[in-house]
């Protein structure tokens, strides 16, 4: 009897538990959608989805549908999917020294430690692993892009000299001393009377090349109006120059002399006697040269590291040339093919572990091994020099005005394009 009642009672209490199993079925994670060789989980969906909210609430943002969230962390996981994708077929990984690199520069950017960044990752919540993988993803991603987005941008000299002219317009506040010399042709002059009056302006500024006092050359011979104030036309901005002058006068230093300029009067030559307002872009150029060693699947960081190590040996105890080494090691072509020679430049177009290293050597010294985003380095510093670059300094700008501006719209094209070309298959809404 006691037995009886309790099989009845054990199979009662099976039926409940089997119902309510039944009743509330655990939610399993599931492939969304299908995006060529690859798939995105509800569960990568959903993530998205909860950091956009968390972050909208953190700012006081109102959001749209949830429908329309769930459709716009679609389209970035696709496109994420299809460049990871492209990725893996080019053959980019990043490794872990190459992503301790990326970290560190991120870190000096904030004017923080790398651990001090791992602290603040940690206390916002997240995973720093996930930080690290969701960073690596990124760098690999950007990479993809850069390949692929960067031989679309095209840039013209004359976009970069036009942008440079309305810059300058807009904001400079540049004016100039001019010194004029006229030579003065009579109307209706013979040519034989031109080509005197040329001849004759022509060794006035052969005279004043070769040292001549500008304003008693001016007192003496010029037909201009200001010829007593020695040909001193005084301060005057682009736009209040007669336009026969301004064109030649832009960007020209104190010193600079111009001419012969012919116009109706004559024969014209200016001096820039001084320039105010301007400002001017000085900045230390190095002369450096480098090898560089790549590693890969093949070679090992440590492998690579050690490399350089037993060049640096062999260049102190004299039984190798660096130049040599360079030429027939380096994985840098370009400057390979010059025994290593980067060329004179400004140490802030280098990686920041390069620009850092640059800055830490005496002329002739040699780092040691160290790693860049691009491999191991080593880099000798062979001389240093002080040089004016405001004109180098305004087509940088311009040029990566226009550069960021043509990325990004080559980028927005070539997303599309891989999007439309990638087979997407929606498993489930």
């Amino acid at each position: 009897m006691i037995n009886k009642s309790i099989i009845s009672l054990t199979l009662l209490c099976s039926l409940f538990v089997s119902a309510a199993i039944q009743a509330e079925p655990k939610e399993i994670d599931h492939v969304t959608v299908i995006v060529n060789d690859g798939v995105i989980l509800e569960s990568e969906i959903q993530a998205i989805i909860s950091e956009v909210k968390k972050s909208a609430s953190q700012n006081n943002q109102s959001l749209p549908s949830d429908k329309a969230l769930r459709a716009q962390a679609i389209d970035r996981l696709i496109i994420n999917s299809v460049q990871v994708q492209m990725a893996d077929n080019m053959g980019i990984q990043i490794s872990d020294a190459h992503l301790d690199s990326v970290l560190q520069n991120i870190a000096q950017g904030q004017n923080m430690s790398v651990e001090q960044v791992r602290l603040e990752v940690v206390k916002s919540g997240e995973s720093y692993e996930r930080y690290r993988e969701k960073l690596r993803e990124e760098v690999a991603l950007n990479e993809v892009r850069r390949g692929n987005v960067h031989r679309r941008v095209n840039i013209s000299l004359q976009e970069i000299n036009t942008l440079i002219t309305l810059m300058d317009e807009n904001s400079s506040k540049e004016e100039y001393q001019i010194g004029h010399i006229l030579v003065s042709v009579p109307n209706k002059a013979a040519q034989s009377e031109v080509d005197a009056k040329k001849d004759i302006a022509d060794k006035v500024v052969k005279l004043l090349k070769d040292g001549s006092d500008f304003k008693k050359i001016a007192i003496a011979s010029s037909s201009g109006a200001k010829a007593l104030e020695g040909g001193d036309w005084g301060y005057m901005g682009i736009n209040e120059m007669p336009s026969l002058f301004s064109e030649s006068v832009r960007g020209k230093k104190a010193g600079s002399l111009i001419g012969p300029l012919r116009s109706g009067a004559g024969f014209h030559i200016v001096k820039v006697l001084d320039v105010r307002g301007r400002q001017t872009v000085e900045v230390k150029e190095v002369l450096a040269r480098h090898i560089l060693i790549k590693p890969s699947i093949i070679l090992s960081e440590e492998k690579a590291k050690s490399m350089l190590n037993k060049f640096l040996a062999e260049v102190a105890d004299g039984s190798a040339d660096f130049g040599k080494l360079a030429k027939k090691h380096s994985e840098d072509p370009g400057s390979a093919l010059k025994n290593g020679e980067l060329g004179w430049a400004n140490p802030d177009i280098y990686a920041p572990k390069f620009k850092e290293q640059l800055a830490d050597l005496k002329v002739g010294e040699y780092s040691k091994p160290f790693r860049s985003q691009f491999g191991w380095h080593v880099v000798q510093l062979m001389e240093e020099r002080t040089a004016d670059a405001t004109e180098k300094s305004k087509q940088d700008q311009a040029y990566q005005i226009l550069y960021k501006r043509k990325f990004a719209e080559e980028t927005e094209n070539w997303l599309r394009e891989i999007r439309d070309q990638a087979y997407i298959e929606v498993i489930a809404e």
